[in-house]
């Protein structure tokens, strides 16, 4: 059984992610930021990902910090699962329509850390976040992860849009983290 926890501690934040890539989608979120935390319970549960994450951070700012943080800590922890790269799908992607937005994910867990992000939100706020944190959690955890993610979003409901890209990609991630059988690293190069 895969499964990680990764601790991180700062001025601004103390995060703690437990991470099992091979569980069921069982998932205990609190940031102090509900939406946020209703984001991630949903790209986790969708992943088929056992996922726990606390946070305290210094909301009395923002929620810059904490979710930054977070980012940070489940790249860490996504890494460390990932490992060598032996036995994982490694590539994968996910298309999900939620009403009237469309969520699309394609990522590579083969150790280059890079985002592609297209999609605009209406709002300047989704929930109550500022809605240009959403691309930097996902910097922030694809930078530390290794993965190359490309993920676009369209729609015309800012929480519809959120929503339908997160799941996408959960589901994307589950996939290109499952175990395929064999201990091969899927790289011409024979390592990540």
């Amino acid at each position: 059984m895969r499964v990680v926890d990764v601790k991180r501690e700062t001025k601004e934040t103390k995060i703690v992610v437990k991470l099992n890539p091979d569980g069921k989608g069982m998932v205990k979120v609190d940031s102090g930021v509900p939406f946020f935390d209703h984001m991630l319970t949903a790209m986790a549960r969708h992943g088929g990902f056992d996922l726990t994450c606390t946070a305290k951070g210094d909301l009395h700012v923002d929620c810059h910090h904490t979710i930054e943080d977070i980012g940070i800590v489940l790249g860490d922890a996504i890494k460390q699962v990932i490992g060598e790269g032996r036995g994982i799908r490694r590539f994968a992607h996910a298309v999900i329509p939620m009403d009237e937005s469309l969520g699309e994910v394609a990522l590579d867990c083969g150790g280059r850390g890079y985002l592609v992000w297209k999609g605009t939100f209406g709002n300047k706020l989704v929930g109550t976040i500022p809605a240009d944190i959403f691309e930097h959690f996902f910097y922030s955890l694809c930078t530390r992860a290794g993965i190359t993610a490309h993920i676009s979003f369209s729609g015309k409901n800012d929480h519809h849009q959120c929503e339908a890209a997160f799941k996408a990609f959960g589901i994307a991630l589950g996939q290109a983290l499952a175990l395929t059988g064999d201990k091969k690293v899927r790289s011409t190069k024979g390592k990540f």
